[in-house]
């Protein structure tokens, strides 16, 4: 249990990483409440809920359109149970490609599977390409949000890395620093063989796959190598082109408090043309527990949407920072599906030490996922397993019966009542 706890006590003292943090988490709070009122959140984020919840009922079938219609214009797509078999589909691809050098746009379930390590190892560079995640690439490090991977970092941090990894002169400049990174990226591009990158959605009745960015890396990374590969776990599908325009609307207000990305690239298959110069698509779904979460009561935190919003609000995110979760996925979002992927009686610290239910998640997301509530049934969940161990379980139990109990709970506020008056008086 101490866990999250001692990384999160360290966090909250780190002067830098708290005003990384705050600058960052503030500034998207703010700029999505200035473009949610545009549209009607309520109404949107009902339908975007029915359209998620109709594809986990009948994923086979929208997973089986989304190939039919994709590999009638020549895209490839694989199926992988696991981790270990989405890696060695890649590495096939790669391998029969020739391929030796892969560029890379922002995702999330390659992290998750361990990608980027798994192809090092093989001897193939694999070089990150959206600016956040080229960032932390050159540090070293993992992504510490879901949507801005160097969110903890300040600029004065980036200066002296790119200062010390890129052996150039020490700039803060945001413009210059993102004009250097440029730079370096440029060549990277043009002797790739391999492009590879996340999906946002897979659209079942055309056979695309739709990314969504704010960097032209995206483009680059899916244009100007032969080949492209698309990870995406079985859930990023929607039914059809339609459903899109809704999630359109919902992604970028609620991530980066946008009306619209400044990219949205559609890729549908391959050309007559494109097939002559041997380019290739292929599409990756993973599968990795997935399965077993539609089984069971949480199944609906399968609709997420990857927009980050439940973690720009979190309180508890606000001062730990993602580091703290020690988990592919933070905040919120991170506490269910971490817990759900690694097992209860595994992460039972997160439940209950990186969340206060102060309900903010809940109201902020896009989909209407009933996070806190998730959260909650984990910790009950953790203490009927006895995961959390006896002394916390002994104190939940007791919370529990104080809380359940008008009298008693009366009873318990006494105490702090006499310290809040003993401190008025001192005060006055």
């Amino acid at each position: 249990m101490s866990r999250f706890s001692d990384n999160a006590t360290a966090a909250a003292k780190d002067k830098n990483l708290q005003t990384a943090l705050y600058n960052a988490t503030e500034r998207f709070k703010k700029l999505r409440a200035d473009v949610i009122g545009s549209i009607d959140f309520e109404s949107y984020r009902k339908k975007a809920s029915a359209v998620k919840s109709d594809v986990i009922d009948h994923l086979s079938y929208y997973l089986d359109q989304f190939e039919k219609n994709a590999e009638k214009q020549g895209t490839k797509v694989y199926y992988a149970e696991d981790a270990e078999k989405a890696k060695e589909i890649a590495l096939r691809i790669i391998r029969d490609n020739n391929g030796s050098l892969v560029v890379k746009g922002k995702s999330m379930v390659t992290e998750e599977i361990g990608l980027n390590e798994f192809l090092q190892k093989q001897d193939i560079e694999v070089v990150e390409t959206d600016l956040g995640e080229f960032i932390i690439q050159l540090a070293g490090e993992k992504p510490s949000h879901i949507i801005a991977p160097a969110i903890h970092k300040t600029k004065e941090e980036v200066g002296r890395l790119f200062a010390e990894k890129l052996h150039i002169d020490y700039t803060d400049d945001p413009v210059k620093l993102t004009a250097i990174a440029r730079k370096e990226l440029r060549e990277k591009f043009l002797k790739a063989d391999i492009g590879i990158t996340g999906v946002n959605f897979a659209v079942a009745d055309t056979g695309s796959v739709v990314i969504v960015t704010n960097e032209g890396n995206g483009r680059m990374v899916t244009t100007v190598p032969k080949v492209h590969i698309a990870f995406a776990t079985v859930e990023k599908i929607i039914p059809s082109i339609k459903d899109l325009s809704l999630f359109l609307r919902l992604l970028p207000r609620a991530a980066t408090g946008q009306k619209i990305s400044s990219y949205v690239s559609f890729l549908t298959g391959i050309s007559k043309e494109e097939k002559k110069n041997e380019r290739s698509r292929h599409i990756i779904f993973i599968n990795n527990g997935r399965d077993a979460i539609i089984a069971g009561a949480f199944r609906n935190i399968l609709s997420c949407i990857r927009c980050g919003a439940c973690i720009n609000v979190c309180p508890v995110y606000g001062f730990a920072g993602g580091y703290s979760y020690r988990a592919t996925y933070p905040g919120p979002i991170g506490i269910v599906l971490t817990s759900l992927l690694e097992g209860i009686s595994n992460r039972s610290d997160l439940p209950f030490s990186a969340c206060t239910l102060c309900y903010a998640c809940q109201e902020a997301c896009s989909v209407g996922i009933k996070l806190t509530d998730m959260i909650r049934e984990l910790r009950r969940a953790a203490v009927d397993r006895k995961s959390t161990g006896k002394k916390l379980s002994i104190m939940m139990r007791m919370y529990g019966t104080v809380f359940s109990s008008p009298e008693l709970y009366k009873l318990s506020k006494a105490p702090i009542n006499m310290m809040i008056q003993k401190g008025t008086k001192k005060h006055e």
